[in-house]
């Protein structure tokens, strides 16, 4: 494939697939006839991610109006019209939040936060065990009030090591501690939490999950991976309910900073959603949420219960299920096909990783909700993991009628150039989680070695395939910082300055496709957002320059100046 078609064969992707699953059909608005405009934009700098940029977009309510030439769009201005000449700012359609956790960004607020450099300060054990006594002091926390942490990267402290009980008695002994890794996919506990909760010698491994123990010993050692993780007090017993509210309506301004205009909540409950819509009722959220309800937990019947919106009802709208095949390549819990290079400690040679739900169960499941019409996610970051998503869709499309499906793969780390033919040919869409390279490239290159560590997140090799894809943050593991998503995916630069695949560096405009048309795509949103374009949703960012014109090494400090979304202003710099 050339330089020029590689650039653009998305685009061309998108036009040959406009068929939508007959529950996910997302129709233009009637057309537009020009008159006075709500809102016009002029600048040199109008990324459209269509064939052609422009000079000028035109606004009228919610939708976009018009797209041309300054001359032609300024007849459309009126007394009360509001024009913003960019100057040297960009504008770009509304960043699109391919894969996240809207409403743990939000909880975690409002929690510890133990995360090291560039999120957080925690450099080594004793800074983590000082953050949670002055978190105590600070708070003032009665004895026996849970501490619940977040964020912990024992990749990123001078030890290379969990925190384990005896390091978090350090903090506390009166205070049972619980603090969650940055993968989302480990815990540890002190002492006291470990036996509030009655974890102990006895206590056996759930499904899924591992109890680490000291060396030599059934003692628990506080690590817990996994599904074990369920066996200790969670963060949500902390917040209040009109606290968390509070909480999600400062979450949208934090995800509108980095000029997202569609979010995603997944992992979550059928309960939950309708809870998260009653509350755009209330009053409408000011960016999109789609939700994904947590399928690993559910019955049968309770998964025949869940159905998709077509629309959004006060910014909210359900968009299928999530399924969790494994765990995470950072926190080395990543299920593969061969032994990790490095894996957690005391693990054997033979050490793989381990698969988090039952290959039955999802197969069974998954089929299910394709055969439907209900849109699923499945996270798979090893390539055992991501071989068994794959078949679970390749089966349940054989036999069955659906073209249409755009089942995605959450992660996608470690996959392998034989499961992206595979993939391409079943119309399955990898979301990846393209931030890795740089937070944990170096991490990687130890757990799986130089080779596998550099195809992780092979967004080239996905391009040339001519596969749709995305990218995504997964915050609250990292922020949901666009620009340095993209940043990470053109230079894919670990912390020690090492290039982790050259080969599979993306270019700025296939970055940006993946957050913009990419991401409406797989949202089955592609008639109504991704791109600038007459009869669309108003949703734009206006950045600090235009990243098709900078040098790639500084496109992570490009700011975001103001996000519209529905043609109104909701963060200005």
């Amino acid at each position: 494939m050339s330089k020029s078609s590689s650039l653009y064969f998305l685009a061309l992707v998108l036009v040959a697939a406009l068929s939508c699953s007959p529950k996910n059909e997302f129709q233009r608005s009637a057309d537009y006839q020009p008159h006075t405009a709500d809102l016009i934009f002029l600048g040199e700098n109008i990324i459209t991610m269509e064939s052609d940029n422009a000079e000028a977009v035109a606004i009228i309510g919610d939708r976009i109006a018009a797209v041309g030439d300054k001359d032609g769009i300024m007849g459309m201005k009126g007394d009360r019209t509001r024009v913003v000449e960019l100057g040297a700012h960009a504008l770009l359609p509304g960043f699109i939040d391919a894969h996240g956790h809207f409403g743990a960004v939000a909880t975690y607020s409002a929690l510890l936060d133990l995360s090291s450099p560039p999120v957080g300060e925690m450099e080594n054990m004793e800074d983590v065990v000082d953050a949670i006594r002055q978190w105590i002091s600070v708070n003032d926390l009665p004895e026996g009030t849970l501490v619940y942490g977040v964020g912990y990267d024992d990749s990123l402290l001078s030890e290379k090591r969990h925190p384990n009980r005896d390091d978090l008695d350090l903090a506390s002994t009166s205070h049972p501690i619980v603090i969650r890794h940055v993968s989302g996919h480990l815990a540890s506990a002190n002492s006291l939490a470990l036996y509030n909760n009655n974890i102990d010698s006895l206590t056996q491994n759930p499904p899924g999950g591992v109890i680490r123990r000291r060396a030599g010993s059934q003692e628990p050692d506080g690590v817990m991976e996994e599904t074990a993780m369920s066996l200790l007090p969670g963060r949500d017993t902390l917040i209040e309910e009109e606290m968390g509210w509070e909480l999600r309506r400062k979450a949208v301004e934090i995800y509108a900073s980095y000029g997202i205009t569609t979010i995603q909540e997944s992992n979550v409950s059928a309960s939950y959603v309708r809870a998260l819509k009653q509350q755009g009722l209330k009053e409408p959220f000011a960016a999109d949420i789609v939700t994904y309800v947590m399928g690993n937990p559910l019955s049968e019947t309770q998964l025949s219960a869940v159905d998709v919106d077509s629309e959004y009802v006060g910014g909210v709208r359900n968009g299928g299920v999530k399924f969790i095949l494994d765990g995470s390549p950072q926190g080395r819990t990543a299920w593969m096909s061969k032994p990790y290079h490095q894996g957690p400690p005391g693990a054997k040679p033979s050490y793989s990783g381990y698969p988090s739900y039952l290959p039955d169960s999802y197969k069974r499941n998954a089929a299910s909700m394709l055969r439907n019409g209900i849109p699923i996610l499945v996270h798979a970051n090893g390539d055992a993991a991501i071989e068994l998503m794959v078949d679970g869709i390749d089966e349940a499309i054989s036999d069955e009628a659906i073209v249409d499906h755009r089942s995605v793969i959450i992660h996608a780390q470690l996959i392998r150039e034989d499961q992206l033919d595979r993939v391409k040919k079943l119309g399955i869409v990898p979301s990846y989680y393209a931030a890795h390279p740089y937070f944990w490239g170096d991490w990687h290159r130890q757990s799986f070695g130089d080779a596998r560590a550099s195809f992780i997140s092979p967004l080239k090799a996905t391009i040339n395939r001519e596969i749709p894809f995305t990218i995504h943050n997964d915050s609250p593991i990292v922020p949901p910082d666009i620009m340095r998503l993209v940043s990470i995916s053109v230079n894919r630069l670990t912390r020690s300055g090492h290039i982790l695949g050259p080969e599979q560096r993306a270019s700025v405009q296939e970055a940006l496709y993946s957050v913009t048309k990419g991401a409406a795509y797989q949202y089955f949103e592609e008639n109504d957002k991704g791109s600038i374009a007459v009869g669309k949703r108003a949703d734009f960012v206006v950045l600090e320059k235009n990243p098709m014109k900078v040098d790639p090494l500084v496109l992570a400090d490009i700011a975001v100046i103001e996000t519209f979304s529905r043609g109104k202003s909701i963060y200005k710099k």
